[in-house]
């Protein structure tokens, strides 16, 4: 299980993602699930998966590799592409291509073709967008009234993000507020854990803002949870006491 969420508000973009996978209690390691495909100035791009990890794996190496556009010849990567549409679209075609290698033989083996990815990011001149790409190979788009996308084990964190993010929170705070969600998740989730890679990406900037690894040493990281432990402790002690148990 994995735990990832993408972020977009008026002036820029977050995405975080744990590292733990597992294959039982015994078999524990730690993968890197968010990457950041970067050209400063003309491209930045983040994609996190959860899922099967040999299919996102395999994902990523047919993106790396490229795919031929029937239609141009031109072999498509992230690199080249024009838009984020696009991008959304190749992802969707790896896929696809992974699929029609693996899929059956997985499934004889009674494992599910299993991934999902976000991909958010912007190209040159084009708008900032956040996909969710399903392991069919299509997408769903973040709009202005749901400007944020989880995958993996999300209802931990959803109920945060929920009350607390709209289109217009400021980056900052949008970082903020995924930080908590994530650390809602790992209190929650196990098989969710440190540590948790970070790429931010300020509107029409067209680099990373941030691209950072954050661990149990991480002193804001630690700040935060105790913090936000203490707010929802003096939050539930400040408001009184329900009148349905007056006499108890």
């Amino acid at each position: 299980m994995t735990y990832c969420v993408g972020i977009l508000v008026h002036n820029g973009l977050v995405m975080i993602a744990d590292t733990r996978t597992n294959a039982g209690i015994d078999n524990i390691a730690t993968f890197r699930k968010l990457h950041v495909f970067e050209m400063p100035g003309e491209r930045a791009i983040g994609l996190a998966t959860s899922g099967n990890l040999s299919v996102s794996q395999s994902v990523l190496s047919v993106l790396e590799e490229g795919i031929a556009n029937p239609e141009t010849g031109q072999v498509e990567t992230l690199y080249n592409v024009q838009n984020m549409f696009q991008a959304a679209h190749l992802v969707g075609r790896a896929i696809r291509r992974v699929f029609e290698v693996d899929g059956a033989s997985l499934e004889q083996h009674g494992l599910r073709f299993d991934i999902k990815v976000l991909l958010g990011g912007q190209i040159g001149h084009t708008p900032m967008r956040l996909f969710h790409v399903y392991s069919e190979g299509n997408a769903i788009e973040a709009t202005v009234d749901t400007p944020f996308l989880q995958i993996g084990e999300p209802k931990y964190g959803k109920p945060i993000l929920d009350r607390a993010m709209s289109h217009e929170v400021d980056i900052r705070d949008a970082l903020k507020i995924g930080l908590i969600s994530m650390d809602s998740t790992l209190q929650s989730n196990l098989s969710v854990g440190l540590p948790v890679d970070v790429f931010v990406a300020q509107r029409d900037e067209l680099k990373a803002a941030v691209r950072c690894r954050i661990t149990e040493q991480d002193a804001y990281f630690r700040d935060l949870r105790e913090r936000w432990s203490s707010a929802l402790r003096a939050a539930h002690q400040s408001i009184p006491h329900p009148p349905y148990i007056e006499n108890i």
